[in-house]
This record gives structure tokens, C-alpha cells and sequence, in this order.
């Protein structure tokens, strides 16, 4: 008895038609597997995807495909092929079947193309995908970016519109304006624009800015109006000289001045403060000052209500000025003394600091020459007056030991409390010749240094041209 499953014990006719069969479905399944690599390729190459990627998106098609396949509705040809021939009915003796209908292999064919053709569509649908993935993403990214162009173009025109909200000037009215010590220029400027004095925040900082005065804003009460341009503003809050209700002391001041403005803002008979001087500052004053306060008070801007008597705010401006001088790396001892003495008559005789170097530098030489320096800086503060105020009579005085007309040498002590420039100008003067120099010039303090005598007497009548036009 034959055995329909097994070739073996099939008739010739049979083994014949399985053969075609199968051979049949390898051809068909070499030519569908070429067919889909050389799809993947030009797909890959097509799109610029990398053959990784290109095989995932075809494996997304074929999963779709074969999830139609098992839906029952199609069922491969060369599996009906098979079931026809299996189910045929048997026959006694040598099998007169025909061979196998070439229908199967068309069947085949058509069942190739149809997979090809839904590969295809799954591949346009997965690129269509992309397509419009990319497109939404470009309009979402544009979107984003034109409101942050937005943003900041409206940022922008904030802050330029801040900094030109400032007031003309000069101002109108009067109003009283306090700084407390340790407030900053944020601080100061709110409080400006509250009393309604400056515009704007924003022009307050640029004026500070511009002036370079974050760290010369000074405390003290000011006399200012409503509506002032913020550099007029600045200029003020960096004078300490306009400041009520501080103790301000600077380059120029005299001890003498100090002790005026202290005795009045922290209410102490002046003779508190001439009990210092009379014991020359006894444990405040270093050695080297010999006794004279001049030249060792710290300049700085100093808050009355910090100090209860004329010895506490003595010993603290001395100590401040001790610890200055170490800082800036200042020689001590006896040399100390000699460079304050030379850096105040620096300070006492020009305002502007591009002269400071050359200023020092005809002391020098005249030092070294041995001639009288002739400073009227040095003369005026031994009679307690201002240069100005000088009579013939005071500069023929032998009598004062401050006289540098007529003594040679320095005088005894510094006649003031000399910054930094002008200390660092004593100890580097400038190099050069010069031994005279007058400031021809008092209100822009332009001055002219010569080495020549003849010449300074040239520079001496352009002077006294300039003081009498004005």
C-alpha cells in the first residue's frame, strides 16, 4: 500500500511532480530574497540610512505583511498545490496523474509580487512618517526660536529704554539727601529715584559706572534737587567736602581743620582735642611722628556718633593710617616720616596728579643742591593760612620753621594727609633736571617746569597775567 506522505512510496508520476514543486519553491524563494536585499540596498542608499536602520524599517513591513497573511484570506499556492495532490483519490496499480498544473507557478509568482507590493507600500508609509515628523519638528523648532528672538529683542529695548530714562538737568527745588555708611550705589540709587531726585536705577549705575565711583561714594547728608541729571548727582556723593554730618578728611586737610569739624558734630569743647596735641599724641602717635598728628590721619569719611570722646577718634584715624601706610609697603621708622613730609608738600602744591612725579622730583634735586625748596605751600601752613592769603611780609619771615623760602632742608613735620598717588610720587619722583615750576594756570592747574631760572621768571609774569584777567 502506497504511503501518499512519503515520497518514497510515491508512484514516478508523483515524485515527479513533488520534485518540480519543490524545486519550484526554492527558485521563488531566491529570486524573493534577492529581490529584498537589493530593495534594502537602494532603499538605504535612496534615503541615506545607514543598512541598520533600512533593515528595521523593513522588518516593520514584513511584520505587517505577514500579520495579512495569517488572516486567512490568502493561502499560498504551493501549500493548495500540495493538499489537491494529497487529497486525491486513490488509485490501484501504476498512477496515470498528470503532472502538476503549470498554474502553481504563476500562483507563486503573483503571491511574490503582491508581498513586493506591500513591502513597498510599508516602506512609503514609514518614509511619508518620517517625512512629516521632520516637517512638524522644523515648524515646532522655528516656532520656538522666533519667541525667543522675540524675547530677547524685547529685553533689549527694556534695558535701552532704562538707559536713557535719566533727567536733563540741572534739577529744580531743594531736598535733603542722606548715605549711610556701607550702603551701595544699588542701594543709593533706589533710594534716589524714591525721593525723586534721579529718573532711573539703570542711569544712577551707568553715571557711577562712568565716573568709576562705586568706591568713592561718600556717607553723609547732601544738598541735592528733585529732577538732577545722575552724573551731577555722582559728582556730589564722591565730594566729601559736600557731605554734612560726617568728619571728612582728605589729602589737603589740615589736623586743625579736623579738629574744628569734629568738636562741632560730636559736641566736644576743642580743648578735648588740644590735650592731644599738647601731650603729643601720648600712646596714639608712632615714634617717628615726633609728636605731630599732621600727616598721620588716615583720610576717609568718618561717622561722629562711632566715637565717644577726641581720643577714641584720634587713635582710630591714626591706626587706620598705620595699617595703610604697611599695606602700600611704606619704609618705616624715620624714613617713613621724610617720604609723608615730601608727599604733602607734593599735594600742597599741585591738583593735578600727572604733576605729582615732577614735583617730587624738583625737591630732590633741589635737596641735593642744597637750596631752599621755596615751596609757598610749606610757608602758608606755618602762619595757618591759605597760600593765597601769603603777604610779602609772611614770606620774609626767618621766624617760621616752616619758611622754605628762606630755610633749606624739609620742614618739620607734613603739612597734610597725603594720599597714595602722591606718596608714591615722593618715593619714584619722575626723572629730570627741573628746579623751578610755576602753575600758570589756577583754575585748570595747568603747570610749567623748567631748569632754567630765566624761564621760570617767563612762567612767573604769564602767572600774574592769568591772576590779573581773573
Amino acid at each position: 500500500m502506497n504511503d501518499k506522505n512519503n515520497p518514497a512510496s510515491s508512484s514516478p508520476h508523483e515524485m515527479e511532480d513533488f520534485l518540480q514543486r519543490l524545486q519550484a519553491s526554492q527558485e521563488e524563494q531566491q529570486l524573493d530574497q534577492q529581490m529584498h536585499d537589493s530593495s534594502l540596498d537602494g532603499f538605504a542608499d535612496f534615503t541615506g540610512m545607514d543598512e541598520d536602520d533600512a533593515q528595521s524599517l523593513f522588518s516593520f513591513a514584513d511584520t505587517s505583511e505577514t500579520a495579512g497573511e495569517n488572516d486567512g484570506s490568502d493561502t499560498p499556492a504551493l501549500t493548495s498545490a500540495s493538499s489537491t495532490t494529497q487529497n486525491a483519490s486513490p488509485a490501484s496499480g501504476p498512477s496515470n496523474a498528470a503532472p502538476a498544473p503549470v498554474l502553481t507557478r504563476v500562483a507563486l509568482r503573483n503571491e511574490r509580487r503582491r508581498k513586493n507590493i506591500r513591502r513597498v507600500i510599508g516602506i512609503i508609509v514609514a518614509i511619508a512618517l518620517v517625512i512629516v515628523l521632520g516637517w512638524a519638528g522644523v515648524k515646532v523648532y522655528r516656532k520656538v526660536r522666533s519667541i525667543q528672538a522675540a524675547n530677547q529683542q524685547a529685553q533689549l529695548e527694556a534695558q535701552k529704554a532704562k538707559r536713557v530714562t535719566d533727567y536733563p538737568g540741572p534739577g529744580e527745588g531743594s531736598v535733603e539727601f542722606t548715605v549711610e555708611k556701607g550702603q551701595g550705589s544699588g542701594e543709593i540709587g533706589e533710594n534716589l529715584v524714591k525721593q525723586g531726585i534721579v529718573a532711573s536705577v539703570a542711569a544712577f549705575d551707568a553715571a557711577v559706572v562712568n565716573a568709576d565711583a562705586a568706591q568713592k561714594l561718600q556717607p553723609g547728608t547732601f544738598q541735592l534737587k528733585y529732577k538732577m541729571a545722575s552724573k551731577d548727582v555722582v559728582a556730589i556723593l564722591v565730594d566729601p567736602t559736600k557731605a554734612e554730618g560726617m568728619i571728612n578728611v582728605t589729602a589737603s586737610t589740615r589736623v586743625s581743620a579736623v579738629i574744628s569739624a569734629a568738636s562741632q558734630l560730636m559736641n566736644l569743647p576743642q580743648s578735648d582735642f588740644q590735650a592731644l596735641l599738647d601731650s603729643h599724641g601720648d600712646g596714639i602717635l608712632p615714634p617717628e611722628a615726633k609728636g605731630s598728628f599732621e600727616g598721620w590721619l588716615q583720610p576717609d569719611t568718618y561717622n561722629p556718633k562711632d566715637y565717644s570722646s577726641a581720643h577714641d577718634l584720634f587713635a582710630d584715624m591714626v591706626k587706620k593710617r598705620i595699617a595703610f601706610l604697611d599695606e602700600n609697603k611704606v619704609p618705616t621708622g624715620d624714613e617713613r616720616e621724610n617720604i609723608l613730609i615730601r608727599a604733602s608738600i607734593i599735594g600742597g602744591e599741585v591738583n593735578r596728579e600727572e604733576y605729582y612725579g615732577q614735583v617730587s622730583r624738583v625737591i630732590e634735586n633741589r635737596l641735593k643742591k642744597n637750596m631752599p625748596l621755596g615751596m609757598d605751600s610749606t610757608v602758608a601752613y606755618g602762619f595757618g593760612v591759605d597760600p593765597h592769603g601769603l603777604t610779602q611780609a609772611m614770606l620774609q619771615d626767618e621766624s617760621n620753621p616752616y619758611n622754605s623760602r628762606i630755610q633749606k632742608g624739609l620742614p618739620p613735620t607734613p603739612i597734610n594727609q597725603p594720599n597714595l598717588a602722591m606718596i608714591d610720587a615722593a618715593m619714584n619722583p619722575t626723572p629730570g633736571d627741573w628746579l623751578y615750576f610755576v602753575t600758570v594756570n589756577l583754575s585748570t592747574g595747568e603747570t610749567k617746569f623748567t631748569a632754567d631760572y630765566s624761564e621760570f621768571e617767563k612762567y612767573s609774569q604769564e602767572y600774574q597775567q592769568w591772576e590779573a584777567n581773573n
